[in-house]
């Protein structure tokens, strides 16, 4: 691949960094007067671990960083996309946030760390940190589907984007979904692991929901690498056998998006309409600021190597790596489920323990737990909630417990568990 693809290809990993900047000689804010902790990303995990830092350390700086000036939630947004859920729940104003809890929000595009001198260089200025909280979210790597045509990578992304990476891509999903008028519709399951596994299963039920009621003559075929998830095969079965045609154990070994055809191991499947989501890791930062971990054959995994129980990263003691970016956290299970909820518990214990630092106290980190609520089924409403909680067990690894509850006759759960989300990030 020439040195041009290959940067283009970097910067479509979805984080909008420039590799190799300059140092600015413009600070973004006046030097603090006592200490400062920087937050870099404002998602869920991002406006918790400020939130908290406020509170815990009242005399210090707390500044939130962040590409954009509104926040746009991925939680719901699956009901949003077939006007379930109204755009006033999921969009906030960052600012109105920092006003509330009495933080400093910038709004600027982070472009490098330098971790020795504990500097945040941005599009704007510098910043200098005495902490850093890093939420980056992930990325996405398509390039392996497209064998390194930057065109095709371009085409996808404008064109065809699994809306699993930011608020963009749901907000492109919505109008393409809305403006379909029939034929195949191909979706792809990312290989795990990936943000909040239900989702691109609930996606599915939302897309043929709409499609049904609409009437439109189309279907979807969802293209999974695995198995899928048993309630929701069973789901496609059962209520969408005409509109969802589904494909386990599925290889994506290249997409055309200017013919229109996706090729896989067993088959070349032409399509009208799609939403490719491919394999995820970190967002671009962790690997900017050289905060990857890597297996035990010296690869890189593409996540974020931190302390599963504090977030503190492996690799400088300043720095923590919180929400969907963290990596392997157990032999056991693996990654922590990449959920709203399990970032907003990792904002909270990312707070505490730099509290904690700060004023030479002991920390007993918290263990973090996760609840999700996803629908198997829009008509009529039935839900699934799924809770994660943690424990060490006695050999000293951690251990992970999933429980699932169906909620067939659902009274609003799922939007009063997001109230009281919204209201911890938000200050409301």
């Amino acid at each position: 691949m020439k040195r041009r693809q290959a940067l283009q290809s970097l910067a479509g990993l979805g984080a909008g960094l420039i590799l190799g900047p300059a140092r600015s000689a413009q600070a973004l804010l006046p030097a603090a007067n006592k200490g400062r902790v920087v937050v870099v990303g404002g998602g869920w995990g991002g406006l918790s671990a400020a939130a908290h830092l406020r509170r815990a350390l009242p005399a210090w700086d707390v500044v939130l960083i962040e590409r954009q000036a509104r926040f746009f939630s991925l939680p719901l947004s699956n009901a949003w996309l077939i006007d379930r859920v109204p755009d006033a729940t999921l969009d906030h104003d960052y600012r109105q946030a920092a006003a509330r809890h009495g933080y400093t929000f910038v709004q600027a595009e982070v472009r490098g760390i330098d971790r020795a001198s504990r500097r945040i260089e941005t599009a704007d200025g510098h910043l200098g940190y005495d902490w850093l909280v890093l939420s980056p979210g992930i990325a996405e790597n398509l390039a392996p589907w497209v064998e390194g045509d930057t065109a095709a990578l371009g085409r996808i992304r404008e064109k065809f984007d699994g809306a699993f990476v930011g608020p963009a891509g749901v907000r492109q999903l919505k109008q393409r979904l809305h403006a379909f008028a029939g034929g195949d519709w191909i979706m792809t399951v990312p290989p795990a692991p990936y943000r909040c596994p239900p989702t691109p299963y609930e996606r599915a039920v939302a897309i043929a929901t709409w499609l049904q009621q609409k009437q439109i003559k189309g279907r979807l075929i969802v293209l999974d690498p695995g198995a899928g998830m048993a309630g929701y095969r069973e789901t496609f079965h059962r209520q969408f056998s005409e509109r969802i045609e589904f494909k386990p154990f599925q290889r994506i070994e290249r997409i055309d998006p200017f013919k229109k055809v996706v090729h896989t191991d067993f088959d070349d499947i032409p399509y009208a309409e799609a939403s490719f989501a491919g394999p995820q890791q970190a967002g671009a930062l962790i690997a900017l600021a050289g905060l990857a971990r890597r297996n035990d054959q010296g690869e890189a995994t593409g996540w974020a190597d931190v302390d599963a129980r504090t977030l503190q990263s492996a690799a400088d003691e300043r720095v923590f790596v919180i929400g969907d970016a963290v990596g392997l956290v157990s032999p056991l299970f693996g990654h922590y489920p990449k959920t709203g909820h399990m970032a907003v518990h990792h904002g909270r214990i990312a707070a505490a323990a730099i509290a904690a630092r700060v004023q030479g106290k002991a920390f007993d980190p918290p263990f973090p737990d996760s609840t999700c609520w996803v629908y198997d089924s829009f008509t009529p409403p039935e839900m699934v909630r799924i809770d994660a909680s943690y424990r060490i067990r006695g050999d000293g690894a951690l251990e992970q417990r999933i429980d699932q509850a169906r909620e067939n006759q659902p009274r609003g759960e799922e939007m009063a568990w997001a109230a009281g989300m919204f209201a911890e990030m938000f200050g409301r």
